[in-house]
């Protein structure tokens, strides 16, 4: 195991999360002896999955989660396939039992690798000693080559505990190939573009991995092309940017995203995989308007519908072919009619934010978090009505500065996660947005944040209800089994933080919102753990909603009928 945990460093991996047992002790026995890779203890083995995401998704580089045999490996399925979904690079080790054991169903012993093979990029067993090396080298080129994603690699004890011949000094990571765009097919995305009267660039998540953002403003500024965003591609234009024009959706949207977009005669999507709640009704999304689809992993242009263009490629890679051809036409496009439009669409379909209603409603929540912290802030959310919320009025301003776990919706992400983010970036300021049911899933990683001094605010949306999901039964008419009130306040969420050594308050009225932001970051900073504001939030509150992109639903009064 000193060659793994020498190949493991060499790869950039300077933190782990785990939780040893019988299995793996052959990596900890190694990584005590070599050093130069921090370890934080979990509680949960799904929360190591989803740290190993955050601090991924922070930084760029591959995340390291471990665990031991059975049960170790089953729980980080979940995180596996959070990261598979997301794209995001991360290593899972599990221990195994003796590799001469496995037919006699030995204790903890299971198929793992099976198990792991729907939501990896590659899951395989270390069957030979002197080959796990090359499986870990090959485990990183896996992890980030392409469309970015999670391996797992399970190792027998038996296997583990073998000594061989191994020279660090003369090993080296495994190239990663670029994966370019074909010019001819730049150059007609490019005559496309500039045929259309109302064209709009899609930015997706694929933008913020290929850490591409800058080259997407160069070219949006150049050509004057308002741009929009996924969620998962959120922040990678400032969203005070004047050709920003929002997101487009059937939930986490804005009104001026979902009106431009209508108005729009050409979509060039760039590494966005065209999620079902962002599209909506597919006739309506598809429309007449023309679509270009760039994404680095072939299998996901048509993958939803046919577009006009396909395109394979690293974004980033695009992007610079494309401003390289435009400015060798020469081409510099001053403001014209299309960007007007849409900044005056931005100007005029808002939602109301500054509700002085008690109890709270959402949308002031986030008009708090907005006016109180700065651009740099790192914020991690997860699933549910705040995470609709969240979308529709929270403001980013940086790439992967807003995290959200956007397609396989995991509840209880949102506190290993920040862990993650600030183990990446230990002078961040790091935010984690939460619902009251969520919190409690991987709630013990908050001892993980405490023992270690991992310094984060959590802030709460606390309607005591499954909202989403009571929510998603209008339809059926029913409220069945979503309601989770008991006594006064149901879960008193502030007494639990004060049991996992940590602080919080409970804030009734809008106007204490403020002062508990500013209380819970001075109190973050000065105990070194997290602290939490939980704010009462309206019960039975709704997110505007609908099943198609011309058809959202809103609940609340808008500023022009007030």
């Amino acid at each position: 195991m000193n060659a793994v945990v020498e190949v493991l460093k060499s790869e950039g991996v300077d933190v782990a999360f785990g939780c040893p047992g019988a299995a793996i002790l052959p990596l900890y026995k190694a990584m005590e002896e070599l050093g130069g890779i921090e370890h934080l203890v979990v509680r949960h083995e799904e929360g190591a999955t989803h740290m190993a995401d955050g601090w991924a998704r922070t930084n760029g580089r591959v995340g390291l989660a471990i665990g031991t045999s059975g049960p170790a490996g089953t729980n980080m399925i979940t995180g596996l396939y959070t990261a598979f979904a997301d794209s995001i690079p991360i290593i899972c080790v599990t221990g195994q039992a003796a590799s001469t054991k496995l037919h006699q169903e030995a204790f903890q012993a299971v198929d793992i690798v099976e198990i792991a093979k729907p939501v990896t990029k590659w899951a395989v067993q270390v069957k030979e000693a002197a080959q796990a090396p090359w499986i870990f080298r090959e485990a990183f080129r896996i992890a980030r080559s392409g469309r970015p994603g999670p391996v797992l690699i399970d190792i027998p004890v038996d296997i583990a505990k073998q000594v061989i011949e191994y020279d660090p000094s003369i090993d080296v990571p495994l190239p990663v190939a670029a994966v370019e765009p074909h010019l001819p097919r730049v150059e007609r995305a490019l005559d496309l573009l500039l045929a259309a009267e109302r064209p709009l660039l899609l930015s997706g998540g694929g933008v913020v991995i290929a850490d591409a953002s800058a080259e997407l403003v160069e070219l949006a500024e150049l050509l004057q092309v308002p741009v929009q965003v996924t969620l998962m591609g959120k922040g990678s234009i400032d969203e005070n940017h004047p050709l920003f024009s929002g997101m487009t959706g059937i939930q986490t949207s804005q009104r001026y995203g979902n009106a431009s977009f209508l108005e729009s005669d050409l979509v060039l999507a760039l590494g966005a995989r065209f999620g079902d709640r962002h599209t909506g009704t597919l006739d309506v999304y598809r429309g007449e308007r023309t679509f270009i689809h760039v994404d680095i992993e072939p299998t996901q242009l048509g993958r939803v519908f046919e577009p006009d263009l396909g395109i394979v490629s690293d974004t980033k890679l695009f992007l610079r072919a494309m401003l390289d051809l435009a400015k060798a036409r020469g081409i510099n496009r001053e403001p014209g009619a299309w960007p007007a439009r849409v900044a005056e669409l931005r100007r005029t379909l808002t939602r109301r934010e500054d509700f002085d209603d008690i109890p709270v409603k959402a949308p002031r929540v986030y008009k708090e978090i907005n006016d109180f912290f700065d651009e740099d802030t790192y914020f991690v959310t997860a699933i549910g009505l705040y995470q609709i919320w969240g979308g529709q009025h929270q403001k980013a301003f940086k790439p992967r500065r807003y995290q959200v776990c956007g397609q396989a919706g995991p509840l209880g992400w949102e506190i290993p996660a920040a862990i993650g983010v600030k183990k990446a970036v230990p002078d961040a300021q790091v935010v984690g947005v939460v619902g009251d049911y969520g919190f409690q899933y991987l709630v013990e990683e908050l001892a993980v944040a405490a023992q270690y001094d991992v310094p984060f605010v959590l802030i709460m949306l606390n309607n005591e209800y499954l909202g989403l999901i009571r929510q998603a039964s209008l339809p059926y008419e029913m409220n069945y089994q979503v309601d989770i009130h008991f006594d006064e306040y149901g879960t008193d969420n502030v007494k639990i933080m004060e049991a996992y050594g940590c602080a919080g308050v409970r804030v009734f009225d809008p106007a204490e919102i403020r002062p508990s932001l500013e209380w819970a970051t001075k109190e973050a900073a000065r105990t070194s753990r997290p602290v939490l504001v939980e704010v009462m939030i309206e019960r039975e509150a709704n997110t505007p909603h609908g099943l198609s992109i011309n058809a959202v639903r809103e609940f609340e009064p808008l500023p022009a009928e007030v």
